[in-house]
């Protein structure tokens, strides 16, 4: 075999070593590409909390006015108000048959919501005994709830609360008054949650009220996001395409999302739903979750 000419060979030598360089690219590409299982992530936000104290509870008259006849013994001849309706102060309610011929009228007192009422026609009304109509007065109600022990020292008098009623929705109210005592039973105060609504509200009914004591603003994940172990709480950060674990510091929750005090950075990628089976170094496909819903 005739060997190359050096000039030959110089080329051939040439083309390989092109051929070799070519190539480290693309090796080292298949290094950095990721591998291990695909993880769906989401990038840490912002976002705030509200600081919410629950009181259970049943709903009172905040003040009710009886409704009587000034002479006794008077035969009702008309009735003009019905229980659950609103009146007027003034507005005429019933009348009576007075002996001497003519009509007595009886009178709402105050403005507000009719709670209950005895008048019929043909009975006689009494000036001590049954009232013939009992009002809610200016339609104002109270929930007088139960709290937490731990949680009577967050609430001050005026903080917003929604009230929440069977068969009446959701009420705006406010915290009107906080008991000075705690139940030694049950260990549970007392708050007053003042109600205006010209709705018929059931008087004993049992109400919910949802108190906003404060807010707080810092970073936030969903709840699947957060494992609590031995080690604490931790969220599974992914920097370069691998799991690292991060011990956190968590706060309020609200709509499947949990604060986070310490422990997380605004724009940190965290795994959406970690798991025991992700852990540290582990190598992913990290997916973010806006693409993964396409």
């Amino acid at each position: 075999m005739r060997p190359l000419p050096v000039r030959s060979f110089s080329r051939h030598l040439v083309a390989l070593t092109g051929l070799l360089l070519s190539a480290q690219p693309m090796l080292a590409a298949e290094d950095d590409a990721p591998k291990g299982p695909a993880v769906t992530v989401l990038k840490v936000a912002k976002s705030c909390f509200s600081d919410i104290v629950e009181a259970t509870g049943t709903i009172i008259a905040r003040e009710e006015t009886s409704v009587r006849p000034e002479r006794p013994g008077l035969k009702v001849t008309e009735v003009l108000a019905e229980a659950g309706e609103t009146t007027t102060a003034g507005q005429v309610l019933a009348r009576l048959a007075l002996p001497e011929g003519g009509t007595l009228q009886v009178t709402a007192p105050v403005a507000g919501v009719i709670a209950t009422s005895t008048a019929q026609i043909g009975n006689l009304a009494s000036a001590k005994g049954e009232a013939l109509f009992t009002i809610v007065a200016r339609s104002e109600y109270d929930l007088v709830g139960l709290v937490a022990t731990t949680d009577v020292r967050k609430l001050a008098v005026n903080q917003q609360a929604t009230v929440r009623i069977a068969g009446a929705g959701d009420i705006d109210g406010k915290v009107r008054r906080i008991g000075p005592t705690v139940e030694p039973n049950i260990q549970q105060g007392m708050v007053y949650i003042g109600i205006s609504s010209q709705k018929r509200l059931l008087l004993n009914a049992s109400g919910r009220a949802l108190i906003k004591t404060g807010q707080s603003c810092n970073v936030a994940v969903p709840l699947t996001a957060v494992q609590y172990s031995s080690a604490g709480t931790v969220v599974q950060v992914i920097r370069r395409n691998r799991v690292e674990t991060k011990r956190v510091e968590i706060g309020l929750m609200s709509g499947g999302n949990i604060e986070v005090r310490d422990g997380l950075n605004e724009g940190d990628v965290v795994v959406a739903r970690a798991g025991a089976l992700l852990r540290e170094g582990d190598p992913v496909r990290p997916a973010m979750a806006v693409e993964a819903a396409k």
